[in-house]
């Protein structure tokens, strides 16, 4: 959080109470990410922020590298991220390995490889449809041509995007073609949609890039003052108030139950594109509430092959 941003919840206090900006919560302690050192058998050794850190297993642990695999299957060098039991750090109760995604706009496609932009002026994702996957995203992706949406998950090799699995249903027509939808002039401080995850690092040096663990939430309604015109939103099907970097929201996983306040920290362009689904808990509201970070999303209960779940946003009043 910039010092503008805390001027701004500093101020927003003073003159509409501490209820409008409830303090966010931190990230919890049962998630962590860094970089493998080594993983054997029975104990995963990996390099964070706050230096190396050992993670036992139990019978239930299970890991993630592109889809289900043993411990030693995972690689040093490999960014993870854990999630530790309730009873503490000390104990892995799921590991992700080389996670990554890729959300916005097809630019190019040639033969199995697509360029997408995700929005915002972020760099453009390479991506590659392995054969193995192809079969399961076209169903959820008609049209894998430039101008078209896509979202999948999927693993980092050697700088690109592998996707392994579609996110959620996009429509068969590019994005131009989306009727326009009209301003929504009413909005309400509690709203469901589907809540998603982006990483702020791009898979790189988690051990030492503060981005890797920032907590908080990249947003599709900021507004132009409070983040000027670079964020290229558009009307999203939700109903979402205006916020501005250094807001407070509050996020309840609808299918876990886990709840948590969160900040506002970055646009979330793309988001404001789509008005998907979450195939998760049978939920029918469809939009985008906001785009965690991989750590708050995973503190939230989410899954990150998943890439999504159902959610309940509550912003404090603002009207004084």
């Amino acid at each position: 959080m910039t010092d503008r941003d805390r001027s701004r919840r500093r101020f927003t206090a003073a003159v509409l109470g501490a209820d409008a900006v409830p303090e966010p919560t931190p990230v919890h302690h049962r998630v962590a990410r860094g970089v493998v050192v080594d993983a054997t058998s029975y104990m995963l050794c990996v390099a964070t922020a706050a230096g190396e850190e050992r993670f036992l297993y139990e019978r239930v642990t299970s890991f993630w590298r592109g889809g289900e695999v043993m411990p030693g299957e995972l690689r040093p060098g490999d960014d993870v991220v854990v999630r530790c039991s309730h009873d503490g750090r000390l104990v892995a109760e799921r590991v992700w390995a080389q996670a990554a995604r890729a959300t916005g706009v097809i630019t190019d496609r040639e033969g199995d490889c697509l360029s997408i932009d995700p929005g915002h002026g972020r760099p453009r994702l390479s991506v590659v449809l392995p054969y193995r996957s192809s079969g399961r995203i076209g169903v959820r992706h008609p049209r894998l041509e430039p101008g078209y949406l896509f979202d999948a998950v999927g693993v980092w090799r050697n700088g690109e995007v592998e996707a392994v699995r579609p996110v959620t249903t996009q429509p068969p027509y590019p994005l131009g073609s989306t009727p326009r939808r009209p301003p929504t002039r009413e909005y309400s401080t509690t709203v469901s949609g589907i809540a998603t995850w982006y990483d702020p690092a791009w898979g790189r040096a988690s051990h030492l890039d503060p981005r890797a663990v920032a907590a908080g939430a990249a947003y599709p309604a900021l507004d132009r003052v409070g983040h000027g015109d670079g964020c290229d939103r558009r009307t999203s099907c939700v109903p979402l108030p205006l916020l501005s970097t250094g807001a407070t929201l509050s996020l309840r996983n609808d299918c876990t139950g886990d709840t948590a306040v969160v900040s506002v920290v970055d646009c979330a362009a793309a988001d404001s594109w789509l008005c998907d689904l979450c195939p998760s808990c049978g939920s029918q509201s469809a939009g985008r509430l906001a785009s965690l970070t991989m750590t708050s999303f995973v503190a939230l209960g989410g899954r990150l092959e998943a890439g999504c779940f159902n959610a309940t946003m509550t912003v404090a009043d603002q009207e004084g």
